[in-house]
């Protein structure tokens, strides 16, 4: 299997998440960098993706603010192949992955994960499920 880092953009009206993820050799999947950013600055904080390690694409999901995040990543970042893909079912999943990332503590652990919110955004998560959905695929 051939190794492979995309970064995958959820993206929203407020704020996007972002995820840099690799594919190794074996086709485990590494979490290399995420964030959540002001939707007026994702562009400039691919650059900062860029300089953690070189992608080959960018995933953007087909959900709120889509068409407006790609218009301007093509304006900025032309050379750059874009995938838009779905984004259904992936904020139920990305709570999943937070409680993984960020293990429950005090009463939260007497919960079923599935009960609770996160207390914070999960969309750098999201974009981290787009980017497993295309690489898996791949």
């Amino acid at each position: 299997m051939q190794e492979k880092t995309v970064l995958a953009i959820d993206p929203g009206t407020s704020k996007c998440g972002m995820a840099l993820v690799t594919r190794d050799y074996e086709g485990k999947l590494l979490l290399r960098w995420r964030a959540i950013s002001p939707t007026e600055e994702v562009v400039e904080r691919i650059e900062e993706a860029r300089e953690v390690e070189n992608f080959s694409m960018i995933i953007v999901g087909s959900g709120t603010h889509s068409r407006a995040v790609v218009g301007r990543i093509r304006e900025k970042h032309p050379g750059t192949g874009i995938l838009v893909t779905d984004e259904k079912d992936t904020t139920l999943h990305a709570r999943e992955i937070y409680w993984e990332h960020n293990p429950r503590r005090g009463w939260r652990r007497l919960l079923p994960s599935t009960l609770q919110v996160p207390p914070e955004p999960v969309d750098d998560f999201v974009a981290y499920i787009l980017a497993e959905r295309v690489l898996s695929d791949a």
